[in-house]
């Protein structure tokens, strides 16, 4: 392992500053050439305008194939493109926390690349690509801690996916903030809060909640502060920061991308996956990360060759079947009723794309519910103690060291508990009893069975769903702390479940706008068989331009409290 050269740990300010403010009022055509890093530049409006470090350039807007058509012709180069996200990450990252470390080698990485790409061509269509890596993700450059100041000395290697990302000449350009230990440490925790990296705002609106754990990697991306960034999932981790935050966000199917390398909070579980603000970037990102890994049994399974997802047809939904997974009545009093007008609109535009709208209940929810903590918390003491263990650098050997250390430390338990450390501690049953393997394989049966079972429609195969859709995400709750204010996130509705459970792959794309003067992003997801990764990508990019539903962050101050509904209690 090579010593990297210390990286910048960037601090965070509590409140808006007038870096965004002004920033906002420079115009676009003042701008005629890349600044050095750190310069001030402006942050896109809700119109997908504003001010860029590059003439003509929208980053916004850009997509992948498009930046590497540029650079193709000589017309864009990697240190550029990497100049311009770091300013906007110089500017704008105080008050979004999105950014926890910048990597202090992303220009000479980025001037690596534009030589690379004069002898050789690009060695994929990630070169020369700013990259946002979620801080679970293992990299020699930076620090890779999970959130949690314990980890502010360990020394891992690369993740496999990092590897395979510089591999492909993408530049990594730092490390996304994020839910500290995957919000696996506090039963009353705030999404997007980490005791290294402090709070990560929403970007449409600052008062608002990203939503975690990959708050850093979605608000970074809603932001323009990379192309793309990784995120990782347990349960709703990827798809609920990419539908808060108006951005594609991709589950994976589990075993399709490797999770060496990355901290866990379960293998039965856990995966790694694309977050972007395009579909075909989310998928370009996927055919350079997914494949087989001999450090995780998982990828083994994978069933033959990979498709190329960056293939996308966006002719998938004509012809298609779609169940609609409905709110019951208990869940539609819980979600607002303009939220569930973009679900309904969201509908119509997949009849409109050619589909057929099928409505769907799926099965044993409450039993997989009741499963899934029992199962985690056992997996999750069981798998941390062995990253811990064989993770070098200065940190705790163990959980219980962990909890030790959170007890001694001013920051790590100021606004939200550790209750989730604990009873993970107190469990005297390991992960390999026969009664929580049982448990596990149980709600892993009936997950699967919930989607199969709806997939499967009628007696023949002409009656077969493609896929089903659901609504990902109501609107952004303005965050608040359980230690000062006596309440954390105020979570209602999630679809993310079955798919999570059963390692199935979900796709959030963005839907509309909902909330106080419609300012906030809702999603819905796209999810189906395992390995149906593809064919959701195809189904997810082809909503994506029927719906033309995204629209660039406008960085406000706030929007005020939402109402209360009549009944508050969470749904699913």
């Amino acid at each position: 392992m090579r010593v990297a050269a210390p990286s910048r740990q960037l601090p965070r300010k509590a409140a808006v500053t007038a870096a965004v403010a002004a920033a906002l009022l420079v115009p676009a055509s003042t701008v005629s050439a890349a600044p050095p890093a750190g310069a001030a530049v402006g942050a896109p409006d809700r119109a997908g305008s504003g001010t860029l470090p590059l003439r003509g350039l929208d980053l916004d807007a850009l997509t992948i194939p498009e930046l590497q058509q540029r650079m193709d012709a000589g017309n864009l180069t990697a240190v550029a493109l990497t100049e311009a996200y770091l300013a906007r990450i110089e500017a704008l990252n105080d008050d979004l926390g999105a950014v926890l470390s910048v990597n202090p080698d992303a220009l000479d990485d980025a001037a690596a690349s534009d030589r690379a790409r004069g002898r050789h061509s690009a060695r994929s269509p990630l070169e020369g690509i700013p990259v946002l890596l979620k801080d679970n993700v293992g990299t020699e450059q930076m620090p890779t801690t999970a959130g949690s100041r314990a980890l502010l000395h360990s020394e891992p290697d690369d993740a496999t996916i990092t590897r395979r990302l510089r591999e492909a000449g993408a530049i990594v350009i730092g490390k996304a903030n994020l839910s500290e230990w995957a919000n696996f440490r506090g039963s009353a925790s705030t999404s997007g809060w980490s005791g290294v990296g402090g709070q990560t705002a929403n970007p449409y609106v600052l008062d608002r909640n990203p939503c975690g754990s990959s708050s850093g990697s979605g608000a970074g991306v809603a932001a323009s502060l990379a192309q793309v960034a990784i995120g990782t999932e347990t349960d709703g981790s990827i798809v609920c920061p990419a539908g808060q935050n108006g951005v594609v966000g991709l589950k994976p199917t589990l075993g399709l991308v490797s999770r060496d390398g990355i901290v866990p909070i379960s293998a039965e579980q856990d995966t790694a996956g694309p977050m972007a603000r395009h579909a075909v970037d989310a998928a370009i990102m996927l055919d350079v990360i997914a494949g087989t890994d001999d450090a995780d049994a998982a990828t083994a399974e994978i069933p033959g060759e990979l498709p190329a997802y960056a293939d996308l047809d966006l002719d998938t939904l004509q012809g298609a079947r779609i169940g609609v997974w409905t709110l019951t009545p208990e869940q539609a009093a819980a979600v607002d009723d303009q939220t569930e007008a973009v679900f309904a609109a969201a509908v119509k535009q997949v009849e409109a794309a050619g589909a057929t709208a099928v409505p769907v209940q799926l099965a044993y929810q409450e039993e997989i519910g009741a499963g899934e903590t029992p199962a985690l918390l056992a997996e999750f003491k069981r798998d941390l103690n062995a990253y811990l263990a064989a993770t070098p650098g200065e940190h705790p050997a163990d959980l219980a060291g962990l909890i030790a250390f959170n007890e001694q430390d001013p920051v790590e338990l100021a606004y939200f508990g550790q209750e989730l450390f604990e009873q993970a501690q107190a469990a005297t049953v390991p992960a390999d009893d026969p009664a929580i393997r049982a448990t596990r394989d149980r709600i892993r049966q009936l997950a699967r069975a919930s989607i199969d079972e709806v997939l499967a429609q009628g007696a023949g195969p002409e009656d077969d769903l493609d896929a089903i859709v659901g609504l990902t995400n109501t609107p952004a709750w303005q965050t608040r702390y359980e230690f000062l204010d006596g309440e954390a996130d105020a979570f209602v509705y999630s679809t993310s479940g079955p798919a999570a459970v059963a390692g199935y792959p979900n796709v959030s794309v963005p839907a509309g706008f909902s909330g106080p003067r419609e300012t906030l992003p809702v999603g819905v997801s796209f999810f189906g068989g395992r390995w149906s990764d593809a064919l959701m990508l195809d189904i997810a990019a082809d909503f994506e331009e029927q719906a033309a539903a995204r629209e660039a962050p406008g960085f406000l101050p706030t929007v005020g409290a939402d109402p209360q509904p009549d009944n508050p209690e969470p749904g699913t």
